[in-house]
């Protein structure tokens, strides 16, 4: 079978939280999940268009398109059926899905489990190393996007635009405000805790937005060989010798032909995310065919300026500003900096939303421009000081967005 062009498919995977149907704690019982549908305890079980599959945290399940999709339009429904499948079969457990970026009163170092069956070498390893007990590791749920690539020059310029796109991803998606019960201050805990989950190894996870390479050759000298090099005294098995090592918010998976887009905070329903989805895809697709500026200007966009902005981003949404001019003219935005990344997501999809499934799209996405990413919602609905009480309700809603495949109307504007 021949790779994919780049836009000719894509793969979508979603992480979520198996809870108790009434305190909403953690249950670590993906395992007892996937053994009721797979009879056994492996690590993906094949729905038809969809699979599941496991995550370190024996509390996360993953569920994903079962390879690429032409287009994202059928997969909000795919995903809505795959939540009910798992809910009714969490039921006879007490137990349900819930979604967000992150639990809102785990306590990592006294409730996480890790999975303890095939391939559990991995996680201990992991844990090993990097000690997974605190919420960078066992506290974070996200939206995963894969794009394929055909060859080095399809590979650089996805890569070239998807580093220009990852800073103002949390604008859209950010949905962890709350930690142990606590209103951070930051609309995008999830993010901000997986920055810093790998600090043993830094290279392992960079500055999370990616070094500027743009050839396999060079990714793999330049990111991948060094953070083997780096790991090799900590791993001397290689057990983690792998591509997905890499913990930036995109990563190069040579092994599939696709760039996987990692920073973004699962959402309230599958609707959202593959909103959230479409608009990432369209900007990346017009930054990538040069519609918005040309490819040189895009690759000498340096790293820092790009992780100023995401950690601005991380705290202010939609509000952060960006006052980097060569990085705004890279979006094709000319009214020049300082701009907030608010009105770089309007002109963003004024200039590059032509999806023929818009119309789906739309309403989710003009609500978040309005009313901000779910996590400024959450925190407008629980107020700055929550009560255990406020946050069961509202996290409980959640879980009923989830349920029901809708929008979260709580905390507009």
């Amino acid at each position: 079978m021949r790779a994919l062009r780049w836009f000719e498919g894509y793969g979508i995977e979603l992480e979520y939280m198996i809870v108790d149907a009434e305190t909403l704690a953690v249950r670590p019982v993906a395992d007892e999940l996937l053994a009721a549908v797979g009879g056994g305890y492996d690590m993906q079980v094949d729905r038809g268009d969809a699979a599941w599959s496991n995550e370190l945290a024996l509390h996360v399940i993953e569920m994903k398109s079962n390879g690429p999709s032409p287009t994202l339009a059928p997969l909000p429904a795919l995903f809505d059926a795959q939540v009910a499948e798992i809910d009714a079969l969490l039921a006879p457990m007490n137990a349900r899905l819930m979604p967000t970026g992150m639990h809102p009163f785990m306590d990592p170092h006294a409730e996480l489990r890790l999975w303890p069956h095939e391939d559990r070498e991995i996680y201990e390893t992991f844990d090993r190393i990097f000690d997974c007990s605190g919420h960078g590791w066992a506290n974070l749920q996200s939206t995963h996007i894969n794009l394929p690539f055909d060859g080095d020059d399809e590979f650089g310029r996805l890569h070239a635009a998807i580093r220009l796109i990852l800073p103002l991803l949390p604008a859209l998606a950010a949905s962890s405000p709350v930690v142990e019960g606590r209103v951070t201050g930051l609309l995008d805990n999830r993010v901000e805790l997986y920055r810093h989950n790998a600090r043993r190894v830094p290279s392992v996870s960079g500055h999370v937005v990616p070094e500027p390479v743009f050839t396999r050759a060079a990714y793999e000298r330049e990111i991948l060989e060094r953070i083997y090099d780096d790991m090799a005294p900590l791993d001397p098995k290689g057990v983690l010798r792998y591509e997905w090592v890499n913990a930036r918010g995109c990563i190069a998976r040579f092994d599939r032909m696709a760039i996987e887009i990692r920073l973004l905070d699962i959402q309230e329903c599958p609707l959202a995310d593959i909103a959230i989805a479409a608009a990432v895809v369209a900007a990346v697709r017009a930054i990538g065919e040069e519609r918005l500026s040309p490819a040189r200007a895009q690759r000498d966009v340096r790293t820092e300026p790009l992780e100023a902005v995401l950690i601005a981003t991380l705290r202010d949404g939609l509000d952060a500003v960006v006052e980097d001019a060569a990085y705004v003219e890279s979006l094709g935005y000319t009214a020049g900096a300082p701009v907030t990344v608010g009105r770089l997501w309007e002109h963003l999809l004024e200039k590059t939303f032509d999806d023929p499934s818009s119309g789906r799209w739309s309403g989710i996405l003009e609500r978040i421009l309005r009313d901000g990413p779910l996590a400024a919602r959450i925190v407008r609905a629980l107020g700055p000081s929550p009560r255990p009480s406020a946050l069961h309700d509202v996290y409980g809603e959640l879980c009923a967005c989830l349920a029901e495949g809708r929008p979260f109307d709580g905390g507009r504007r």
